[in-house]
């Protein structure tokens, strides 16, 4: 039977990160308690990889305002983002954490790992305080993700906890109207 991952807790874990010019123990205590997103992509020193982590290293202060910790993945190990990291003008400009998961584990308690390469497909996921995973979106390889786009998509997710039996519907901005399920709704949409 097949189990959504969606409101699924994630997976204990300990990893080592590179992170603001320094190694550090990242796991799953680190995102109890704040909302956090898992970025996974399949390698360092590659053409789409590069482009998606610098567009979230340009949206990062804002998510940082709404409380949010990103960490990137891929299975290469904390060495080679490190030196990634020093080589690459675009990676140079990350400051969240960029996880190495050179066994596969974390790819794979998120199900994203390609087993025949040894790298992840590019899944982004949005982990809430409680350690629910409340966005799950995976895309293949040649396809990149837009960090603008995730940005409302978690100011969504936000809205929602914070407001019981409220929902938001198709391309919801903060500030716009909101929908209350209610039977008085079925049909009228």
């Amino acid at each position: 039977m097949y189990k959504s991952i969606i409101n699924s807790t994630i997976q204990p874990f300990n990893a080592t990160a590179f992170s603001k010019g320094e190694f550090v123990e990242v796991s799953e205590a680190d995102v109890a308690g704040k909302w956090a997103v898992f970025f996974f992509y399949p390698a360092d020193f590659t053409f789409v990889c590069p482009t998606e982590l610098g567009d979230m290293a340009d949206h990062y202060a804002q998510l940082q305002e709404m409380g949010v910790e990103v960490y990137s993945v891929s299975t290469d190990t904390h060495f080679t983002h490190k030196a990634w990291h020093g080589s690459s003008d675009t990676i140079g400009k990350i400051q969240y954490p960029m996880i190495g998961d050179p066994t596969g584990k974390i790819t794979r308690n998120f199900g994203v790992m390609i087993e025949d390469d040894g790298l992840a497909l590019r899944g982004t996921f949005v982990v809430n305080p409680e350690g629910e995973i409340k966005i799950a979106e995976i895309h293949d390889l040649g396809i990149g993700r837009s960090a603008k786009e995730l940005v409302r998509k978690i100011q969504a997710a936000q809205y929602v906890a914070e407001h019981d039996g409220e929902v938001c519907p198709a391309a919801w901005q903060p500030g716009a109207e909101t929908l209350t399920p209610s039977l008085d709704l079925v049909g009228k949409i």
